[in-house]
């Protein structure tokens, strides 16, 4: 790693260049820690994680100089979407990330695919729980969601 930094890019700002580094971000993420996965899940679902990437609220960027290696998208104080490249796995970045979303926009929420463990352990550590699942994601395919929700701070005693 060089030097890494966090952006924000406002949607404005966000480049046909810029999506498809962070949508080849996506797709190594992807790969890596969704093994429940086809290839053929992963192609369908490319166009929706563009999509999303396009018009997200809160979109940060992370780098490791010029390069973008990770992101996150938050929206309506919920974590939509956390995706680091393979090579930046257990770097402390996504920790990072989370805690921004805490302290700067009152994350409170979270899903995470039910077949993606290291992710519902990773959420489970920064405070969150399950408190509901649903057997489709949103978009009715076959993969369980794990819906979570961090407290408020002054909701815990």
């Amino acid at each position: 790693m060089t030097h890494i930094t966090s952006i924000s890019i406002e949607k404005a700002n966000r480049s046909q260049e810029l999506i498809g580094r962070l949508l080849d971000v996506w797709q190594a993420s992807v790969r890596a820690s969704h093994h429940f996965l086809t290839e053929k899940d992963i192609r369908t679902l490319t166009p929706q994680a563009e999509e999303a990437l396009r018009q997200i609220e809160t979109l940060w960027i992370v780098k490791d100089g010029l390069l973008p290696v990770g992101f996150m998208g938050v929206q309506e104080r919920k974590i939509e979407m956390l995706f680091l490249h393979p090579d930046y796995f257990r770097k402390g970045l996504g920790k990072e990330l989370v805690q921004r979303a805490f302290r700067e926009l009152e994350a409170r929420y979270v899903d995470v695919n039910e077949q993606n463990h290291n992710a519902a352990r990773f959420y489970e550590r920064m405070g969150f729980h399950t408190f509901r699942r649903d057997d489709t994601d949103d978009q009715g395919n076959p993969f369980p969601i794990l819906r979570m929700e961090r407290p408020a701070a002054d909701d815990i005693q």
